[in-house]
């Protein structure tokens, strides 16, 4: 026999729902998003909110997680793609460039401009959490290619994969303030440049 579902069927769309969240939360960060502003955004009443997505909290960790799967997987691609760790951390700055300036969404990287001005230590924890780990990701791929013999055995695989973070961001606050595709490549033709060689 089967059970009778308690409560009134959900009225909306929980997967546009949620991209509307993460838009919201990608242009405006996390702690300039209120609750209100989410409601208002997604096309639900607070009480669905709660029910469907858990509090703000909640609802941006599963944003990062969709963001991190769509928008954001480019880097991961290119990580695994890519034969060396120069045309791999290459490639994850020219599809930034690329992905950050695209029209559709907003400018940049959400998990970078989500951390801005947020005074939430568990949100800004796990932000710098996810950066740092996209630091050491890079730094494991760089490693390879040093054992490899593709760079000098003296780099410095932690030093080079900040250089790459370093950039990225910079890519995507250029992007934030107005840079467009061929400006961030034109970043990206100098810092590689800086790379070296075997």
């Amino acid at each position: 026999m089967a059970t009778k579902q308690r409560g009134r069927p959900r009225s909306f769309d929980r997967d546009t729902a949620l991209e509307k969240a993460l838009r919201r939360f990608w242009e405006h960060g996390y702690e300039a998003t209120t609750v209100s502003d989410l409601t208002r955004e997604m096309g639900i009443g607070a009480p669905s909110l709660y029910a469907a997505f858990g509090d703000k909290r909640t609802l941006f960790e599963e944003v990062l997680v969709r963001y991190a799967g769509s928008y954001g997987a480019f880097g991961g691609r290119a990580l695994a793609e890519e034969p060396t760790a120069r045309g791999a951390m290459e490639r994850v700055l020219r599809e930034a460039a690329e992905v950050f300036t695209e029209p559709g969404h907003p400018h940049g990287c959400m998990v970078i401009h989500a951390a801005t001005n947020c005074t939430t230590p568990e949100v800004e924890q796990t932000l710098r959490a996810q950066r740092n780990a996209n630091i050491a990701t890079f730094a494991a791929r760089i490693q390879q290619g040093i054992d490899a013999g593709e760079l000098p055995g003296d780099a410095d695989a932690a030093h080079l994969a900040r250089y790459v973070g370093a950039v990225f961001q910079g890519l995507s606050q250029q992007s934030r303030d107005g840079a467009g595709k061929e400006d961030l490549d034109a970043v990206v033709d100098l810092a590689m440049r800086g790379w070296p060689t075997a």
